[in-house]
């Protein structure tokens, strides 16, 4: 719930995303979904 939430909303304010929010983002890394999806267990491991 929250904790995959708030991990997502990290990876996005840390500007590492996919393509759909990379190219509404200035200065935003390109990540592939799996990359993405790393980001994500990496914010979850980060908040806890």
């Amino acid at each position: 719930g929250d904790l995959i939430t708030n991990a997502i909303e990290a990876a996005i304010h840390a500007k590492r995303v996919t393509y759909d929010f990379e190219r509404q983002m200035e200065g935003a890394t390109l990540l592939k979904t799996s990359e993405f999806g790393n980001e994500i267990i990496k914010q979850m491991q980060n908040a806890a």
